[in-house]
Parts: C-alpha cells; sequence; structure tokens
C-alpha cells in the first residue's frame, strides 16, 4: 500500500465510491477521501442510502475521509422548494450518521448560484464541509462566482473547468485557483486520468477527483425491471497508480 499525503501537503486524493468495498478498495491503495454516491455511471451520481453510508463510514476509519453527494435526482440543477427541503433534510441526516462533509450544488432559473439554497444546506451541515460540486460547470464564467462561493462558507469546488474531461479545461481551473487565493478548494474532476495529474497539480490545486471505476465482468440480466448487465467497481491498480503519480507531483513542485 502506497501511503496517502499527510494533513499538511497541499493536494489530496479522491476516490468516486459507489459502496463501501469500493472505499476499502480505494483507502488501502492510497486514496485520502472519498466521495460516495450511487448510480454514478447511470446519472452522473444521486444520494446514496442511509445504510450505504453508514457501511462506507464504518469501512473509512474515519468521518472526515467521507464525502457525501446529496443529489435528489438526475437531470438539470435547478430545484423547487420541496426538493430544496428534502436535500436539506438529507444533509442533516447524513451529517448526524457521521459522515466528515457533504457535496452539494444548486442554480437558479437565471442560471446563477442558488444562494438561498446553499445556505440552507451549509446551515443543516452543522460545520460539516460542504463541496459545491460540478454544477459550477455549466455557468458561463465559473470563475466570477468563487467570491460568492467563498462568502457563502463553501470549502471546496469539484470541477472540470467547464469541460468535458477536466484537462482540457485545465486553463479555467488554474483561473479557479488564482481567483480564490486559498479561499476555497479547488478540485478538479471528471474524465480524470492517471497522467493528468502532474498537470493539475502544477496549476496549483488542492485535490484531484477520480472515479478510478472498472466493469465488474458480471453480465447477469439485470432483471424485468430493465436497466444494464453489470455493474462498476473500483479499480485498486488505478487508485494506485493515482496515488504514486499524486506523490510524485508534489515532491517535484
Amino acid at each position: 500500500m502506497t501511503s496517502p499525503v499527510q494533513l499538511e501537503d497541499a493536494v489530496q486524493l479522491e476516490i468516486a465510491v459507489q459502496d463501501a468495498a469500493g472505499a476499502r478498495i480505494a483507502f488501502a491503495s492510497g486514496a485520502d477521501r472519498v466521495e460516495l454516491c450511487q448510480a454514478l455511471a447511470e446519472t452522473g451520481g444521486l444520494t446514496p442510502s442511509a445504510g450505504t453510508v453508514d457501511a462506507v463510514l464504518e469501512a473509512s476509519g474515519g468521518a472526515e475521509r467521507v464525502a457525501v453527494l446529496v443529489r435528489p435526482r438526475p437531470g438539470g440543477f435547478v430545484y423547487d422548494p420541496a426538493e430544496v427541503a428534502l436535500v436539506a433534510a438529507d444533509v442533516r441526516e447524513i451529517v448526524r450518521r457521521g459522515a466528515g462533509g457533504v457535496v452539494v450544488g444548486a442554480l437558479d432559473a437565471e442560471g446563477r448560484i442558488d444562494s438561498e439554497a446553499i445556505r440552507r444546506w451549509i446551515d443543516a451541515a452543522q460545520g460539516a464541509e460542504v463541496t459545491y460540486h460540478r454544477a459550477i460547470d455549466t455557468l458561463s464564467d465559473p470563475v466570477a462566482v468563487i467570491d460568492e462561493l467563498a462568502e457563502l462558507g463553501i470549502r471546496r469546488v469539484l470541477t472540470s473547468g467547464g469541460a468535458t474531461r477536466s484537462i482540457d479545461g485545465l486553463q479555467n481551473i488554474a483561473a479557479l485557483v488564482g481567483r480564490s487565493a486559498g479561499r476555497v478548494q479547488i478540485m478538479p474532476g471528471g474524465g480524470v486520468r492517471v497522467g493528468d495529474i502532474g498537470d493539475f497539480v502544477a496549476a496549483g490545486v488542492d485535490a484531484v477527483h477520480l472515479s478510478a471505476r472498472r466493469p465488474s465482468g458480471d453480465q447477469a440480466p439485470s432483471g424485468p425491471g430493465g436497466g444494464a448487465a453489470g455493474f462498476d467497481t473500483t479499480d485498486p491498480e488505478i487508485v494506485a497508480a493515482a496515488r504514486a503519480a499524486l506523490t510524485g507531483a508534489i515532491a517535484r513542485r
């Protein structure tokens, strides 16, 4: 096992996982933190079940090592009052169960940060870390909202720099790092490959986010309810390679 970075190091490795098995693999292979979600491949990630949260927390060895995505449905990020209330309730319950952070995002009908929803969710988090997710990548000028997110109390931003693959948004990610000036952590995510990590570290990011997935190989029929056969699992070799690339990039800075 390759050791994760120490807390004083600037850049951490976050792996997106969907279950306790994935969390155990991620941590054993060198991850510093996991983001827990469900239906990642199908929807981009949704709120996981309470039982899954509990299992991942038990596998993590520390609540600060687990951030939980709270997203009530697939699709866009404009939420009605009932959905905002649902996310607040889920955030409150996930933090009560022991998670060290939550991952949320909302926009208003004009395509701006929904500051009212974000304030409500930060309040519901009761001091746990709050990450603003890739809803920021739908904005025409994501750099311009960093000041607002910092003032709201957002701890971290997950972003591809507005590109399909984060490496193609590197210039915007570097601009986000500069605008943030340490007030909000900037974490590239979205199509990240191991070979991209050195460029992100050179740009000054605070963390790197990968899904590190591979097909399970299970081709059993999904049943009468439909859906694709098989499922994704966390690949220890990808995580370990990402850990090694990150450690090497930090050493070269």
